[in-house]
């Protein structure tokens, strides 16, 4: 057995050892605090990065997308935004795209960024009387989206500006113009003047296109429209150049040049100087006011339109009125 004064030491160096592991976790719980509120001062203050912008690849791993925002120096220390977002697990409701980073952010706003999915747009425009064909090559040669390009059918399309992210499908552009010009054909459609001579939305959005290209004054498309109108109803030939230049060329390029005798003469389904009555198809993307023209024309008997020289149109009923105003025309064009 052991003496007394032995028991007595042991014990002492015992209650030191504890003393000193007590202290040890005492010291490690005050650090982790100080880390800990160190940390979360941190994640609430503002960093020195300057605006930009970032985009995150769909599938990019959490060490992928903080390599990004480094780069960007987005963040002063990206590793402890790494190890919060893994920690919490924050960094499972990332959302790829593009993203406008503002100056002077903190951590905690930056991830809501990044999980807000409000990433930026870029805008597409479909110009009104835009071929279809047009807009494909356009739309293959844009970098910011991908996929293929496939021209859609003539006049499917409704023109104005929309807003894609990066990267969006070329496909899905062209869905999105095409659902817009179907609705506003319906709702067009069934808005059309009483006894409307036109048997069908689509009749109308071919006549739709003529009017889009003959005319970009929105006081005259009603007026254009009423003269082919009136023409059809007589059971005259339309004479559209319009028309005669899309057969020419399909809508793939312009025509670079004026129309000859030997172009009004060309035999194929769109001149409407050999054929009656509205030629196959849409010969471009009618805008909105041409649409509506189309189906509200002006109530005027005009046959007759020629241009005026000044960026319009001189209108008139009878074959005698329009020559006089043609020849008019003609010493303009001498005289320019």
């Amino acid at each position: 057995m052991a003496p007394y004064w032995d028991f007595k030491s042991a014990f002492k160096n015992k209650f030191g050892y504890k003393k000193i592991i007590l202290s040890l976790i005492c010291f490690c719980f005050l650090a982790l605090c100080l880390a800990t509120v160190g940390i979360a001062h941190w994640f609430q203050h503002p960093q020195k990065n300057k605006q930009s912008i970032v985009f995150i690849e769909k599938g990019a791993s959490l060490s992928q997308i903080v390599a990004i925002l480094s780069h960007e120096k987005v963040l002063d220390f990206p590793f402890l935004f790494k190890g919060i977002l893994y920690g919490s697990g924050s960094w499972r409701y990332l959302k790829a795209g593009e993203y406008l980073i503002p100056p002077g952010i903190t951590p905690a706003q930056l991830l809501n960024i990044l999980q807000s999915g409000n990433v930026i747009l870029h805008s597409v425009t479909l110009v009104e009387g835009e071929t279809s064909h047009h807009l494909a090559q356009k739309l293959l040669e844009d970098k910011r989206f991908q996929g293929p390009s496939l021209a859609p059918s003539e006049g499917s399309l409704l023109p104005e500006t929309y807003h894609f992210p990066r990267n969006a499908e070329r496909l899905k552009i062209v869905e999105r113009m095409q659902k817009a010009m179907k609705n506003a054909l319906a709702n067009i459609w069934a808005k059309r003047a009483i006894n409307y001579p036109l048997k069908t939305p689509e009749d109308l959005l071919i006549l739709a296109s003529i009017i889009e290209k003959e005319t970009a004054l929105l006081q005259e498309k009603p007026l254009v429209a009423a003269v082919f109108l009136n023409r059809l109803k007589q059971g005259m030939p339309l004479q559209a150049d319009p028309t005669i230049i899309y057969g020419l060329t399909q809508g793939a390029h312009e025509l670079g040049r004026q129309l000859t005798i030997e172009d009004l003469r060309h035999d194929n389904p769109y001149n409407t100087y050999l054929y009656l009555g509205l030629p196959p198809s849409p010969i471009s993307n009618p805008s909105w006011s041409s649409l509506q023209a189309a189906a509200q024309p002006a109530d005027v008997s005009y046959l007759y339109f020629v241009a005026d020289g000044r960026g319009g149109h001189v209108f008139s009923t009878t074959l005698e009125e329009h020559q006089k105003n043609h020849a008019a025309w003609r010493r303009v064009q001498k005289e320019q």
